[in-house]
Parts: C-alpha cells; structure tokens; sequence
C-alpha cells in the first residue's frame, strides 16, 4: 500500500503538495498548554514526510506560492509601514530596527563561533525571529548566486532542518521572554503600566459606549413622547443623554406625517419618536421619555453594519473621543477597530491611523455619509482585482532582478525581495485611493496562510532525504543558539524602549511581539497585563520587524558567502 502510494506521488507531485498541505493544518491545530504547532510548522514536517518518498517538487510551483505570501505581507502592512517613517513613530520603529538588526547579529556571531553552513544559519534565523519570509529570500538569494543543483539541495535541507528546530524553540522563547521573564524587570507589574496609559487614554467604564462588544445590541424604539419633551428641539433633547452614552432620534411621526429628525426640529405633544441606541440604555431610559409603542412604519429604517477604511488626512491623527463630538457621530456607532489584522480597543484617547479598518453600525443612509467622509466602504465581497495584483507582483519582482558584480558574486535584491516592497507601495496605494486594487480577507488569507505553507510545504518536500540527520545532529545546538537570539534581541530592544525612549511598558512589549511577528506572543503579553494595550505597539512593530526580517534572509547568505 505504502509503496503503491509512494509511486502516484512520485508521478503526481501536484497530489503530494495538496497532501503536505492537508495534514500540516492537521497537524498544526496540535495544541499543548497555550502553545499550538502551527500551520507553518505542520506543513513543513508533512512535507519532510511526503518527501521521503522521493517526490520531486518544481521549483517554479514553490516560488509562485512564495511571491502570493509575500504579497500579501506586503499589501497588509503597507499602510502601516509608510506611516511609520515620521518622528513620531521614532520610538517604535527604533525599538523594531535594534531587536531585527541585534537578532541579525547574534545569529552571524554563532555561525562564526560554531561554524554553521549558509543554509543553517538562514534557517535558524528565520525560526528563531519566527519569520517564514526570511527562508524564501534567503534560497532565492543563494540560488541567484549560481548554486547548482547539488549546492541548492543541500541547502534547502539544511535550511528546512534548522528552520523547523529553531521555529518551535523560538515560538516558545518569545512567549516566556516577553510574557514571563520581561515584565520582572519593570520595577511594577505589567498590569499597573497598562492601566496607567489606559487612565490617561479615558477609557470609559464598562457600561459605557467606546468600550462595546457583542453583547451591546444597538436597536430602536418608538415612543409617545412626554408632555414634557413639547417645544425642546431634537437637538435639545439629544444633549440630556449621558455624556458618554450615544442614542439619537432618527425619525418622528407627527399625525399621518413621519419626519426626519433634523437637529432643530421642535418636539410637539402627541409625537411619536424612534430613537436609537444601545439596548441598556433605551430600556433604563423609557420612563423618562415616554411610553413605549409599536410603530412599524416609523420604525422601518434600513440599517447597516460598515467597515470603513481610514484614509481621509483630515481624520488621520485624530482621537476616537475628539471624533465623537462631531456632527457626523451623532448617528454611528463604533463596534470595532482593526489595525494590521488586530483588533485595537477603541479608547477615547487612540488615535486613527491611515489604514485602520473601523466598523460602523447604524441607519444606512448615516453610516454611509460617514463613511465617505473618513475613506471608503469596504462591503463584503468575492470579486479580487486580479488585474492590479498581477502586476504588482509583475513589476515588483522586476525591481528585484538587475543584479551588481562583486568579483563572483552577484548582490541584488531579487524578485521575491522585488514582490514585498511592490506589495508594500499596492497596499499604500489602495488605502489612499479606493477606486482600483481591492483584495478581500478571505483572499487576502488564501495568498498569505496558503502561499506561505505551501511554500514551506515543497521546501520540507525537498528536504525530506536529509532532515532526520541534520536534526539529530544539531537540534540541541539550534535550540540554545535560537534562546540566545531571543534572549539578546528581545533583551536589548527592551532596555532602549524603556531606559532611551521611555515608553510605557505594555505598549514596548507590544511592539517587541510585532517585530519578532509573533501573535502567540501577543496573546500571552495581554493575558499577563489584563490588557489590551499591548496591541497599540504590535501593527507597527510587525510592519517593519517583517520586511527587515525578510530581508536579513538576502543579507545573511551575502555576508556568509
């Protein structure tokens, strides 16, 4: 049977990838304790399986999947990336640029101390900072150097080798660095530094409207208003709501006639109002406003739930709680914000970024307006414009090709290089200018999740013959090379954070998980600090940790050869 099956993917190397695939998200949803293997990790160890088959992978077929992946680094971090070049991002970004730039460090001292081949040391850094990227631009980076086929086999092995070793030591690492053993050196707990910048960021209390979740449906109601409410205008009575509680009026029925609520309006005995806003309030709020009815036809309002896309420079650097006291808020509701595929808690004091996604909910016609007053309406849809992906990657990969001579070696960025920076400027471009380069998530997850494991599935393929051995004979090595890593980056990075910049705890922890592009040690860092400050860091630090790290994949095999 075994050999009957070895035989199709021998002649089917097509059916071997789809398999490395289906069992490496198999395997990847093992769990122990908070730690999950992960889909990267389990496809790489289907793969090294598949491979002792003596399948045969094309190369072509790997690095096409590679090129989606890193396009879509590219096109979600763009925005976040271009923002960062300003001085008030220096902190972060200088945080991010030392742990990448001390990771790079460390890793070439233990290959000079160790002597550790090209392909170990490119893999032992790719898992130790857990960045799949650096893999794919380190074998494109030694393979544009003349490697024959022999010299790219044996490299791809050793970079699989180290890569699986050091990815899981690293995943590890980082969550007990950041989470467990960074926060002692403080001098106060992680839980105080967070509720501070939350205090001065006016987090509202729990029952209160910036701080929403599932639970706060917002409906309307229609009520026969108070005798008392005659002769106040709609503005008027909106102002006696709770400073930090939002309801509106949306319509009024006055006779057989239903008006808009237009903000001077006034109220007249015998009105019947529909007002919206959270379920809490309205219930607690019905004795003072009237007795409740049922009105069908006043309250057929078409209401809508929108993610809207931030570009608008005169929004951009805003805070939520400055917006909320415009006009155009009166009428919305915020139920969330997502930055760089995090979603962010909306704190009165957070600024919008370019880029950010925030969810509306409210009537049609008013989620609508405000949307285009802030950027764009990103409504659910299947369609992905092929058309500006394609050449993106194109003419990205384009840039990466021309090449300098430097006696036998050839210095350049490569195509898969090419294709992140011509992610990155699509990803820009699509959050300024809404008419052209819409990619769905769901897309957008097929080109990241399935790009990146399919590729890290062909490089296990290809490993398969030689990674039992290369494992056991420098597993325990990587291990302690990939926790010095860690160790030194996370370690250094934190000290200027702090002692240079003086930035607040959770944010600085924040940013570290963002540069090493860690998410498990994102979750682990918030659970620690009760908090979800941490995430204010993350966006920025994962932008700029990635394209670096993918980088030092190119740097690596130059220095080292």
């Amino acid at each position: 049977m075994l050999d009957l099956l070895s035989e199709i993917l021998r002649k089917h190397p097509e059916l071997a990838l789809f398999l490395s695939l289906g069992l490496g998200y198999a395997i990847g949803k093992i769990r122990y304790g908070s730690v999950t293997v992960g889909a990267v990790t389990g496809c790489l160890i289907a793969g090294v399986i598949i491979g002792q088959t003596g399948v045969v992978m094309s190369n072509d077929v790997k690095q096409a999947f590679f090129l989606l992946f890193l396009f879509a680094i590219g096109y979600r971090t763009g925005p976040q990336f271009f923002r960062s070049l300003n001085a008030k991002a220096l902190p972060q970004l200088a945080v991010t640029v030392i742990l990448c730039v001390v990771a790079l460090g460390v890793v070439l001292a233990c290959s000079l101390v160790f002597k550790l081949g090209i392909g170990t040391a490119s893999g032992l850094l790719a898992g130790a900072t857990t960045e799949s990227a650096t893999v794919g631009v380190a074998l494109d980076t030694f393979r544009n150097g003349g490697a024959d086929d022999a010299a790219m086999q044996t490299f791809g092995s050793d970079v699989a080798t180290a890569f699986a070793v050091a990815y899981l030591a690293g995943v590890i690492a980082t969550i007990v660095m950041l989470s467990q053993i960074a926060p002692r050196f403080f001098g106060r707990s992680l839980v105080d530094a967070c509720a501070e910048l939350e205090a001065s960021m006016n987090v509202p209390d729990p029952g209160e409207t910036m701080a929403q979740t599932g639970r706060r449906s917002v409906e309307a109601r229609a009520y026969l208003i108070d005798p008392a409410w005659a002769g106040v205008t709609i503005a008027q009575a909106e102002a006696r709501v709770p400073r930090d509680v939002k309801a509106y009026v949306e319509q009024v029925r006055r006779r057989d006639a239903i008006l808009q609520a237009e903000p001077d309006l006034r109220l007249e005995t015998g009105d019947i109002v529909s007002v919206v806003g959270l379920r809490e309030f309205l219930v607690a709020a019905s004795p003072t406003i009237g007795t409740e009815i049922d009105d069908t036809a006043l309250l057929d309002v078409p209401a809508e739930r929108l993610d809207v896309v931030v570009t608008n420079r005169n929004v951009v650097g805003q805070t939520l709680s400055a917006l909320r006291q415009r006009p155009e808020a009166r009428t919305v509701f915020l139920r969330k914000l997502v930055r760089a595929g995090e979603d962010i808690p909306t704190y009165g004091g957070l600024t919008l970024e370019r880029g950010d996604v925030i969810t509306l909910v409210g009537g049609k016609r008013h989620v609508e307006d405000v949307a285009r007053l802030i950027g764009y309406a990103d409504r659910p849809t299947t369609a992905t414009d092929m058309v500006f992906v394609g050449i993106f990657i194109f003419l990205g990969g384009l840039i990466g090709i021309p090449t300098l001579k430097w006696g036998a070696l050839e210095i350049g960025l490569g195509v898969a290089v090419g294709t992140l920076l011509g992610g990155l400027v699509a990803g820009w471009l699509r959050a300024r200018y809404r008419r052209f380069g819409f990619v769905p998530a769901a897309t957008l997850w097929i080109f990241d999740s399935v790009g990146l494991s399919a590729f890290i599935a062909c490089v296990g393929i290809s490993a398969g013959p030689g990674f039992l051995t290369g494992l056991l004979s420098t597993g325990p090595l990587l291990v302690l090379i990939t926790i010095l890593v860690v160790a030194f980056s996370h370690g250094t990075a934190i000290f200027v954070g702090r002692r240079v910049f003086g930035m607040n705890e959770g944010v600085l922890l924040g940013t570290c998980c963002g540069a090493g592009t860690s998410a498990p040690a994102l979750a682990a860092v918030q659970e620690v600090a009760q908090s979800r400050i941490p995430t204010l860091g993350y966006g920025l630090g994962y932008a700029i940790g990635n394209i670096l790290l993918a980088l030092w994949g190119a740097v690596l095999v130059i220095l080292l050869s």
